[in-house]
């Protein structure tokens, strides 16, 4: 087969299958798989595909940075639903990261009446909920992005690398079973590591409308999560493909 029919093989099978990896492409093939990278590696230039670890999903329309103000609502009452699953599992006397967005905006809203606790987060409107709430906030510091509130740059990775934390609570642009979690920056991806690095845990907090779609930079795979919360809307073969450990809001 020359390299424009395999080429054409991997496109078909991807918007069939909707993911191939490696092995199983190599061997349908019969061809090395250095010459799949290089096929993967071509079809990712051309914008055909997504490259993932150990393989390759389709490419779709990539989630890009939302404001604040357009996403404020949306999907308002699985936020809340998730919210409340969330809260559960922050422990008496933790100290609990959390991430930027409008879905852990909703957790900490619970949270507020809890004097057992310290919050640190990347958000300033996170935080301004915080001003005359019982438990102890610190923010990340660092420059604020504009239209969003999420603190990013130098200084919050700093501070980011110095703490250790009993909980993170990991918001996301966009979740695939294949290419994991991913965000619109690489500069947001890497903040999100370093919240990763920095906890016990890592729980992921968002909604079922984030689910089988893709973003610009690789946060993690989702076999580093120690749980997901979203809600009961996701679909079933989404629930399979992206972790044993869920737990699904009640709307």
């Amino acid at each position: 087969m020359n390299p424009k029919a395999r080429r054409l093989y991997i496109q078909k099978l991807l918007a069939t299958a909707g993911k191939a990896d490696i092995d199983e492409l190599a061997k349908a093939l019969d061809v090395s798989h250095m010459t799949v990278r290089r096929d993967l590696a071509l079809l990712e230039a051309e914008n055909q595909i997504i490259r993932t670890h150990g393989g390759a999903v389709l490419q779709k329309a990539l989630v890009k940075e939302t404001p604040y103000a357009r996403k404020e609502t949306k999907e308002l009452p699985a936020k809340k639903a998730i919210a409340r699953e969330a809260a559960q599992l922050v422990e008496n006397g933790s100290t609990v990261l959390i991430d930027s967005g409008t879905t852990t905006l909703e957790i900490v809203k619970l949270l507020k009446d809890r004097n057992d606790l310290t919050i640190i987060t990347n958000d300033i409107k996170i935080a301004s909920q915080l001003i005359e709430a019982k438990p102890r906030c610190i923010i990340t510091g660092g420059e604020v992005q504009p239209e969003l509130g999420a603190l990013h740059g130098p200084h919050a990775q700093e501070l980011l690398r110095n703490i250790h934390v009993d909980l993170f609570l990991l918001g996301a642009h966009a979740v695939h079973a294949s290419a994991g979690i991913t965000a619109p920056t690489l500069e947001k991806a890497k903040i999100k590591k370093l919240m990763m690095q920095a906890a016990a845990k890592t729980w992921l907090v968002c909604d079922s409308k984030k689910f089988d779609e893709t973003s610009f930079a690789r946060v993690c795979g989702l076999n580093e999560l120690e749980g997901i919360v979203t809600d009961s809307r996701i679909q079933g073969h989404e629930m399979e493909a992206c972790h044993e450990n869920m737990r699904l809001a009640p709307m």
